[in-house]
This record gives structure tokens, sequence and C-alpha cells, in this order.
């Protein structure tokens, strides 16, 4: 083996590490947070509670699904409250409750792909930043759902819907089940695929990833065409849940799906991630919510107290840490 080869091997063990550190603390700050929660609460720490946690976070699963495809790459996808109205509203708006739901969500699901698909365009071929390019997105998919639904969303849930999201299977919610099943696929899709390592190579470097001989123009569209699916399939997971649709119903998941990532152990530049740091951070910031809901504090110390986990975050999971500690942990001993 080359010199050169063992040091990539080397350097691979250590992000793998690093990422499976960042996955278990966060795993572990979830358990802590819920049995501390018993402290504020009686009824919250239980495992009622608990369902109902993974069942509220199986939607920003999903949602930092898509999100953290992106920022491997690079980029940031902030039209995705946008595309989950549009889901949700076209979910009700067209198809209801009626006979036509096995069809048509596929339909409405690949519109929202042609939405992510819209940005990609603006992006690798126009050469617009990804925060202007998704914003001027969000800005067009909001006011195209207001001029369809004219201000008040009509129609109700598919059954399709009503059923996963209000299901349940011995005893434990479908949503719950759904959770599980949606983590392994993610974390295979993007830690055990050719996809997957062309990603971590593009928002690694993108000119050696070129000379590598990945399709660089189909590996940066893709990730911004699922990220919108995954957004329009939240919509729908919304409406299944709460039997119907609003124009604001993705509004509170912007910050929380960037948080969810970042959090997860994946740097905002691109390149360096785990889908399964991502969904331990989606339930981290989930249980966050429901502990602040239960004890009647407001919405906006919820985005404080997000921001401030995002912050922290930031600051724990640098490399620079991570080497400090190895450096300590492998400091040879000196003396007699």
């Amino acid at each position: 083996m080359s010199k050169f080869q063992a040091e990539q091997d080397t350097r691979k063990a250590r992000r793998i590490d690093r990422h499976t550190v960042s996955a278990i603390a966060v795993f572990v700050l979830c358990i802590v947070l819920i049995l501390a929660s018993r402290l504020v609460s009686p009824s919250l720490g239980s495992w009622q509670q608990v369902l109902t946690v993974l069942t509220l976070a199986s939607f920003l699963v999903v949602l930092s699904f898509g999100q953290g495809l992106v920022v491997l790459t690079g980029g940031l996808d902030l039209s995705l409250p946008a595309v989950i109205t549009l889901g949700g509203v076209l979910t009700t708006t067209w198809i209801g409750n009626g006979p036509g739901a096995w069809y048509m969500l596929p339909f409405v699901l690949a519109i929202c792909g042609g939405v992510g698909l819209a940005s990609a365009i603006g992006i690798v071929w126009l050469k617009v930043p990804p925060f202007i390019m998704t914003m001027a997105t969000s800005i067009i998919v909001s006011s195209a759902a207001l001029g369809l639904t004219n201000g008040t969303p009509r129609g109700a849930s598919p059954e399709v819907l009503l059923l996963l999201m209000k299901g349940s299977w011995l005893g434990i919610p479908a949503p719950v089940f759904f959770l599980v099943i949606f983590a392994v696929v993610g974390w295979v899709v993007q830690s055990r695929t050719v996809f997957g390592r062309y990603l971590y190579a593009l928002g690694t470097n993108k000119d050696a990833a070129r000379i590598a001989g990945v399709p660089i123009t189909l590996v940066s569209v893709l990730p911004y065409v699922i990220s919108a699916i995954c957004a329009g399939f939240v919509g729908m997971m919304l409406v299944g849940y709460a039997n119907g649709a609003t124009l604001r119903m993705g509004d509170n998941y912007m910050l929380p799906s960037i948080a969810a990532v970042v959090i997860g152990g994946s740097s905002i530049l691109g390149g360096n991630g785990n889908f399964a740091g991502t969904v331990g951070g989606a339930i981290l910031l989930t249980t966050v919510g429901t502990v602040i809901a239960a004890i009647g504090l407001e919405q906006g110390l919820r985005t404080i107290i997000e921001g401030g986990i995002i912050l922290v975050a930031l600051l724990l999971l640098r490399e620079e840490l991570f080497e400090r500690l190895r450096g300590l942990s492998g400091k040879p001993k000196t003396g007699g």
C-alpha cells in the first residue's frame, strides 16, 4: 500500500469516527433531555411522549434528508417551506378523499420535483447563488399556491395518508415505523451508494471530483430535485396528520431543516455529513419543541433556543476540536 493510500485510509477512518461520535452524542442528548423533562412536568418523559416526539420528528427527518443532500454539495435550499405548502395544497385540492389518490400522489410529487429542478437550473447553469435562487423559487411557489387556493385551501386528506399518519400497529403509531424505515434507507443512500460518494466528492472539491469522473452536472442537480420531492411529501404527511392544508403549513420548518443537518455533524460548507446524525438532530429539535410547548413558552423563544443550539453545535463540532481530542488521546507518555 502506498503512503498516499495509507493517508487516505487514515483520514477516512477519522471522518467516520467523528461522524459516529457526533451521532451518538446527539442521541444521548435526546435521551437525557427526555428524562430530564420529567423535572419540568410529570406528564413528560413517558413512553407516550417518546412516541409523540418520534411521530412529530418524522416530518423533519424526511425534510432534513433532502436538505442534507443539498448541504453536502455546498448548497442550501430555502424553498422547502413553500414546496411543503405546495405539496399539501395540491394534495387536498386535486385529490382530497376521492378515488384518484393512488395515481395522483406521484403526480403531485413530480410537480414538486419540477420546482427543485427549476432551482437547480438557475444554480447550475445560470450560476445564481443557491441562497438567492431558492429564495426566489420560494416566493414564486408561495404566490402560485395563494393564487391556486384564492387564499383558502379546500379539501381533505386522501385515505392513504390518513392511514400512514393516523394508523398504528402493535400500539405503536405508523409514523414511527415509517421513520425507522426512512432513516435506514436514507442512511444507505447517503453513505453506501455511488451517488452518495459522488455527493461527498463534489462537496469536498469540485475540480478534483470532475477529474475523478464524477458527473458534476447530474450530481449538482439531483439533490435539489430530491429535496423538493421530500418537501412535497412532508406536505402530504402534514395533510394526513391534520386532515387538511393551510398556506402557512411549511413556515416552521425552514430553520429546523438546516439545524438538524448542522447539529447532526454536517458541515454547512459541504463535503461532510452523516444522515444518522441528522436523524438525531431532528429528534433533538422535536424534543426541545415539545418540551417548550408543554411548559407554555412562546414560539419566539423556541426559535431563539434553536438558534442557540445551532451555534453551540457549530462550536462543538469543529474539526479543530476533534483534532485536539485525538491529540490528547494519542499523546505519547513520557518519563521513566
